[in-house]
């Protein structure tokens, strides 16, 4: 009898602690958002990830890099940028236009000196900071880590970014935050060093479209998403095309077998 009531309250004790961290899970979890990319057929809504880029320049650029892109990118098939006019993402004169309002280190000369000059399609982004001491003595220690593949190495990936910018509140009262932290419910421990980059109306949309934060990091997380993954569409519609070709074949080797056999008895 004893050992059946240790048993119980033990079980009793470990539903409890589950039920907690069930709760804890839960009050720390990404939010669910809906995504125009998402599932088999879903495809970057356009406007978004050009929004997004927007974001990404005026606030996310002057501390994060992106040392997988170069300017052309954002003119590919399926980027922010692709004109049917110019296939070519090197002439097209949206992208120079943004490659020309930067300035890239070169060289060095006939005369062995580095210079600068105005960007070109074929540049990388250029980083913000010269190194990662630098890009630490700029963020109070903390190290901005590149956006090129963020959405594919964060657990959580689109929702987990969404919520973490969306995320930032009055810490507890309990908590502790060491000078230049600020508490984030979604960021693991929640003293997270980057400050609250979106604001509302911190940028002025081209299209008119009101900048909320929301609204904000539902554009600029849709353009990191693209980054990280440009060619999903192409792959998507190859994938459509593999199944329809499948299920053709398919049915034509099932009324070749209907053919081979229909005169053999079984």
């Amino acid at each position: 009898m004893m050992m059946t009531r240790i048993f119980a309250a033990a079980l009793a004790a470990a539903g409890l602690t589950a039920a907690a961290s069930a709760l804890e899970g839960d009050a720390h979890a990404p939010k669910d958002h809906e995504w125009h990319h998402e599932g088999p057929f879903g495809t970057f809504d356009r406007q978004a990830v050009q929004r997004g880029f927007q974001v990404f320049q005026e606030v996310c650029a002057s501390c994060h890099s992106m040392d997988l892109l170069r300017f052309r990118n954002l003119g590919q098939r399926g980027g922010p940028f692709e004109s049917e006019e110019y296939p070519n993402p090197n002439d097209n004169p949206v992208v120079m236009q943004i490659a020309a309002g930067y300035q890239i280190e070169d060289g060095p000369n006939d005369d062995g000196d580095m210079f600068m000059r105005d960007g070109l399609p074929s540049d990388a982004w250029p980083a913000p900071f010269d190194n990662e001491q630098q890009a630490r003595a700029s963020n109070g220690g903390a190290y901005p880590p590149d956006l090129t593949l963020i959405v594919k190495a964060r657990s959580g990936g689109a929702d987990y970014l969404y919520s973490l910018l969306t995320g930032y509140t009055d810490p507890p009262e309990d908590s502790h935050l060491a000078p230049g932290q600020y508490y984030n419910e979604y960021f693991e421990g929640g003293a997270i060093a980057m400050a609250p980059p979106l604001v509302e109306g911190i940028v002025t949309y081209d299209d008119g479209t009101e900048a909320t934060v929301e609204q904000m990091a539902e554009d600029v997380v849709t353009f990191l998403t693209w980054a990280g993954d440009p060619h999903m569409e192409a792959r998507k519609q190859m994938g459509v095309m593999v199944l329809i070709y499948l299920f053709i074949f398919a049915i034509l080797v099932y009324l070749a077998y209907r053919q081979v056999w229909k005169n053999v008895k079984h």
